[in-house]
Formats: structure tokens, C-alpha cells, sequence
């Protein structure tokens, strides 16, 4: 470790010692290949680790220039061994002027979870087996599979976010498992798509989830710049009726499909792609599951604040891009208890069936500092993605009509 404290003069690069810094100097190293954070008062050169970082680079460029500490232990589960790589990277801290969850985790719901997807998928199976390819039985068993690949989305979902093991190679390798021989995904374009979701969401530039590669316009803020700029690529007007047919159906079955087999590729993912050969595919519960999948996710976000980065504290950015949904037992089973938007954004390595024992006190201290919660029933979600859609669609004719 002696070579550690060589290492941190060479990354300090100009001053070339530890030394403390002001917000305005730290600010100043926000672009690609200069890029510094702050994590608990102390300012690290993560300019050339941002290549090597498991969850990819773009999610700590997202805080470069900025206080990192909320969204790192957020997303590190075993801060010390994260610790032991920071070390090289450490150059100061802030100038002395300058402005715990709970780690018990038990994988026996998560084991029984993917026993009732196995299960789902046997059952499904021995119809075939025994009652062949009619109609009557093929539509049947495509509601099963659709219903096991949705409950597969959730549990890998879980496992992507290290909340299962204790020891984090168990998730790394059932990650792998359930989104590539069950899913036919790749857990490498995951944990890079969806960690900048979970870092800034609802954020333009920063969150891929709502980049709508112009189908559509989502917010407040989108509507009107696109219609100001006479951009029409669709009549955005209309969006929330389009919405059911270029929404649901083919997010997994075909934008997912390509940009997973072309990441993987671009990136050299091979493990992952020998993960996806071994799944079995069949394109009729597909697109039944990507229904599932898309009104699920955007539920919580879609009618939620979208506007491009505003530097907000971490509490207050999550609880504007997310919402609750009424805990019952079929809304926690129906969308993988991600009902409980908000403590999973605040707490993305929490198991998930501890969302409910935390909700509570979420909602309490937001009570006590006046911090907006929202919860709403599932229809009411459904209903709230179609009419913001309309909302934004109506911005945008006005701007590109009137301004």
C-alpha cells in the first residue's frame, strides 16, 4: 500500500499534494477525462478509475464536480472494500469554511421467489408437453410465461442491486443467471443503463429512462423546448393515444432487444452473451411481458417532475421523480414490490420486502420537514401516465403553434 500516497501526488496533478480545496475549484473539473467528486467532505481525481468503475462511467460522471456522498452509499453495499479503491484516487478535502441503513439481509424470499418463476415455468412446459400447440393451450401458457419473465424482471432486479447476499458475488452471479439464461439479457447493459437512472432520475442527458429518442415528450419543460424548435417527428399531440402501440409492445421485444445484443457486442460483454445464447425464445409472452414491464416502471416516473439537472440534494431529487403505489398483496407481487418507489430509490440495495417497514418513517420525516409524498391507488398510476402524456403533448402544440 506504500505506493498509495506516490499514486495520489501524481493524481493531484498540478498542486501535487493533499490539499484542500473550495467548492468553486472542485467545480471546475466536471468534463470527460478531468473529472473530481466529493464523498464525505473528501474530494477525489476520479478521471481515469471512471473507465475501471463496475457500474460504469457515466454515473459517476453525472456527480463530477458535485457531493457524491447520498448516492455513494447508496449504491455500495461494503463500503470498506470500496474504501481500499478510493484510497489511490483521494487528493484533499473541502476547506473547513466550505459549505445508516440496515445491512441484515436474509435470501430466503428471494430463493423462494425465483422457486415460483421455476415453477411457472415447468407448469407451462408440462402443458405443452401434454396438451400440444392448440390455440386454447398456447395462449395459456404464454400468460404463464409471461407472468414467470415478469417476476424474473423483478428478482433480477433485486439481484442487480446487491440487496440479496451478503457477500456480493452471489448477486454478480445470480444476477447473471436470471437476466441471461432467464431473460435472455445482459446484466452489464443493466448495471449501466439502470445505476444513471438511480443516480439522477428523471433527469435529462443524465437518465436514459427518459430519453424517448424523439417518440416522445415527456414533462413540462421538453414539450415546450421541442415545440419553440419546430421539432414534430410525431405529432406529440396525439402521443397518448399512439402510446399503446409503440409503448408496451415493443420496448422489450425490440428496442430493448437491439440495444442489449448491440451493447454487448460493442463492449465485449461475452460472458453475457453466453448467458443470453442458453435462453430459449419465445416472441408471443414477450410482448405480453413488455406490457407488463412498461406500465410497471413509468407508473412512479412518467407523471413525475422530468426537467433537466437542477443540483438538488439527494432527498428532495429522489422523492420529485418518484412515487408511491397502495401496498396490497397483489400490487407488491404485480410489480415486484417496486410499489415502494420511493424507499427504493432512497434505499436501492434494501431488500425489497423491507420497503414496507421503512415507508413509514419515510413518510414521517417528510411530514416533519414538509417534503412532498405521494402515494396513489394502481388504476389511478395507470390512468396518471396517459394523462401526462396528454399534458405534454398539449405543451407541446401550443409552443410549436403559438411560440
Amino acid at each position: 500500500m506504500g505506493g498509495g500516497g506516490q499514486q495520489t501526488d501524481r493524481i493531484a496533478g498540478t498542486n501535487g499534494r493533499f490539499g484542500t480545496y473550495t467548492w468553486e475549484e472542485v467545480q471546475k473539473h466536471t468534463k470527460s477525462g478531468d473529472q473530481w467528486i466529493v464523498v464525505e467532505r473528501k474530494v477525489y481525481n476520479v478521471s481515469q478509475w471512471v473507465k475501471r468503475h463496475p457500474g460504469g462511467l457515466r454515473i459517476i460522471g453525472h456527480y463530477a464536480g458535485e457531493d457524491a456522498t447520498d448516492a455513494f452509499h447508496a449504491f455500495h453495499p461494503n463500503i470498506q472494500l470500496v474504501r481500499k479503491y478510493m484510497k489511490p484516487l483521494l487528493i484533499g478535502e473541502l476547506e473547513a469554511s466550505e459549505p445508516s441503513q440496515d445491512r441484515q439481509k436474509n435470501p430466503l424470499f428471494f430463493i423462494l421467489h425465483l422457486g415460483h418463476i421455476l415453477l411457472l415455468e415447468a407448469i407451462a412446459l408440462m402443458l405443452l408437453w401434454y396438451f400440444g400447440t392448440g390455440w386454447i393451450n398456447t395462449a395459456i401458457v404464454s400468460v404463464i410465461l409471461a407472468t414467470a419473465q415478469s417476476q424474473a424482471g423483478w428478482l433480477q432486479h433485486d439481484f442487480g442491486h446487491l440487496s440479496v447476499f451478503k457477500n456480493s458475488r452471489w448477486d454478480h452471479l445470480l444476477h447473471k443467471f436470471v437476466i441471461g439464461h432467464l431473460k435472455g439479457a445482459s446484466a452489464g447493459w443493466w448495471n449501466h443503463r439502470h445505476f444513471q437512472h438511480h443516480a439522477k432520475p428523471n433527469i435529462f442527458k443524465k437518465d436514459p429512462d427518459v430519453n424517448m429518442l424523439n417518440a416522445f415528450v415527456v414533462g413540462n419543460v421538453q414539450p415546450v423546448e421541442y415545440g419553440v424548435k419546430k421539432i414534430k417527428t410525431l405529432p406529440y399531440n396525439h402521443q397518448h393515444k399512439y402510446f399503446f402501440f409503440i409503448g408496451p409492445p415493443l420496448l422489450i421485444p425490440v428496442y430493448f432487444q437491439f440495444q442489449i445484443i448491440q451493447n454487448m457486442i460493442t463492449h465485449g460483454l461475452w460472458v453475457d452473451l453466453m448467458w443470453c445464447i442458453s435462453y430459449y425464445t419465445a416472441l408471443n409472452f414477450m410482448f405480453m411481458e413488455s406490457h407488463w414491464f412498461v406500465w410497471v416502471t413509468q407508473m412512479s416516473h412518467i407523471p413525475m417532475d422530468i426537467d433537466y439537472e437542477k443540483h438538488q440534494d439527494w432527498l428532495n431529487m429522489q422523492l420529485d421523480a418518484t412515487c408511491n403505489i397502495e401496498q396490497s398483496f397483489f400490487n407488491d407481487w404485480f410489480s415486484g414490490h417496486l410499489n415502494f418507489q420511493i424507499e427504493h430509490h432512497l434505499f436501492p440495495t434494501m431488500p425489497r420486502h423491507n420497503y414496507w417497514r421503512a415507508a413509514p418513517r419515510v413518510r414521517a420525516l417528510c411530514d416533519k420537514y414538509g417534503v412532498k409524498y405521494q402515494e396513489k391507488g394502481l388504476y389511478e398510476a395507470f390512468v396518471d401516465i396517459v394523462r401526462s402524456l396528454e399534458k405534454s403533448g398539449e405543451l407541446w402544440l401550443d409552443a410549436y403553434l403559438n411560440k
